[in-house]
């Protein structure tokens, strides 16, 4: 589950509970999965993972099923991190973020040599409709780069 910014009350936002409302939603239809909780400390509180934790245990998730990667600053290094957790031990990989963002996560993890599959989009991507055009139209220049970036480093 990739990360999304923290508030600047340092409560998860809007949309980093979404993503763990769908990752809690996909894990209860895989009993037997685990959940990787992506994302470091940006500009406020926390660093999202441990927000990420929080919510996934209060919708019911077991702590042994939750591993965080609290180190990841963007969508290249929670790539990265993953594949250092997962590779070789996940015969899946389900990619979980708002549905603007998916199409880059599964192809920046399969670069990383996961077998990454599109799992869960998160709802409330939210704001008004320039704000969810704009949430499309970056995903243009990042997603060359972050090619680039996960090949480079992986």
């Amino acid at each position: 589950m990739f990360g999304a910014a923290v508030g600047p009350d340092g409560r998860a936002s809007p949309a980093l509970l979404a993503r763990c409302e769908a990752a809690a939603r996909l894990a209860s239809a895989h009993p037997g999965s685990r959940l990787l909780a992506s994302g470091g400390v940006g500009r406020f509180g926390d660093a999202e993972s441990r927000l990420m934790r929080a919510a996934l245990e209060r919708a019911g998730i077991g702590p042994d099923r939750i591993v965080e990667d609290p180190a990841a600053r963007d969508t290249v290094e929670n790539v990265l991190g993953a594949a250092a957790l997962l590779r070789g031990r996940a015969d899946r990989v389900l990619a979980v973020s708002h549905v603007y963002h998916l199409p880059r996560c599964v192809l920046l993890l399969r670069l990383a040599r996961l077998p990454a599959h599109w799992g869960l989009a998160a709802g409330g991507a939210g704001g008004s409709p320039s704000a969810r055009v704009w949430q499309w139209l970056r995903e243009i220049p990042a997603l060359p780069w972050d090619v680039v970036q996960v090949l480079l480093r992986r």
